[in-house]
C-alpha cells in the first residue's frame, strides 16, 4: 500500500515535524498514532518517517531511509493573473503535474482590481500548492512568488523560454520542445484573459523568447496553463 506523503515544516538531522494546521489535520482528521509510518519530504529528499510524538499543533517524526525519486526538468510557469477561483484551480493542478515555480504575472490586460489584490492572495496560493504537492506525492510544493510585471518577467533566464501565443501560426509547443534535448529548466508564459497585447509579445520577442501555439482552439487561461504544463512534462 502506498504511504501518504507529508512535506515537513521543520527538519533537524534525523527528525522532522509538522506544525500548526498542517499537524492538526494529521492528528484530528487522519487520527495520527505513535508508530505510524509515512513518507516525509525534507526539501531535497524524501525519507521514511515514523511518528514519535503528538501534541496540539505538532507531530514529530524520526526519519529513516532515503527513498529514491525521479528527476525531471524544472518548469517555471509565468501565470498571468485572472479570476481568483479559476487561478487557484490552475495552481492546484499545475502543482500536481509537477511545476517547480509559479510566478503570478501582471499583464496589460489583467483586471486592475485583481492585480491590486493579488499580493494578498499569495499566502493562500502557497497553501493550495502545499496541499496539492502532498496529494500528488511531490517532494516540495511549487514555489509561489510575489507578482511581477511583464518587463521584469521577460528578463528571467532559463534553458528554454516559451511564450504561449494564440496568434502563433507556425510553431506548436510540442514542436518547439522537441527541438531541444537535455533541457534543465523551462519558462512557460501564459497570457491573461483577452491574450497578450502586441507590445507585450514584442517584449518577449526582443528578449529571445520562442512563441508557441497550443492548437487552433482558443483556451481559457487555466486550461492553457494546465495543457502547456502537461505537454512540457510529457515531452
Amino acid at each position: 500500500m502506498t504511504r501518504r506523503r507529508w512535506i515537513a515544516d521543520e527538519v533537524s538531522g534525523n527528525h522532522a515535524a509538522l506544525t500548526g494546521e498542517h499537524a492538526d489535520h494529521l492528528i484530528r482528521v487522519l487520527r495520527a498514532r505513535i508508530g505510524q509510518e509515512f513518507d516525509v519530504a525534507t526539501g531535497s529528499t524524501v525519507r521514511r518517517g515514523t511518528i514519535i510524538g503528538i501534541r496540539e499543533g505538532r507531530v514529530e517524526f524520526e526519519l529513516g531511509a532515503e527513498l529514491p525519486q525521479p528527476s525531471s526538468a524544472s518548469i517555471t510557469l509565468l501565470l498571468s493573473i485572472f479570476k481568483f477561483d479559476r487561478m487557484e484551480w490552475a495552481i492546484e493542478k499545475c502543482t500536481e503535474l509537477g511545476v517547480a515555480r509559479i510566478i503570478p504575472l501582471m499583464a496589460r490586460r489583467t483586471d486592475a482590481h485583481l492585480a491590486a489584490a493579488a499580493a494578498k492572495r499569495v499566502e493562500r496560493w502557497r497553501k493550495i500548492a502545499l496541499q496539492a504537492a502532498e496529494q500528488s506525492r511531490r517532494t516540495a510544493p511549487a514555489e509561489i512568488t510575489a507578482p511581477i510585471g511583464v518587463r521584469e518577467a521577460v528578463r528571467l533566464s532559463a534553458s528554454l523560454r516559451i511564450v504561449l501565443n494564440e496568434s502563433e501560426r507556425q510553431d506548436t509547443l510540442r514542436e518547439i520542445i522537441s527541438l531541444h534535448d537535455q533541457v534543465a529548466d523551462v519558462l512557460l508564459a501564459v497570457g491573461p484573459e483577452g491574450g497578450w497585447t502586441d507590445d507585450e509579445l514584442q517584449l518577449f520577442a526582443n528578449e529571445g523568447w520562442s512563441s508557441a501555439s497550443l492548437g487552433s482552439t482558443i483556451l481559457r487561461a487555466e486550461t492553457a496553463a494546465i495543457a502547456a504544463t502537461a505537454i512540457t512534462i510529457a515531452e
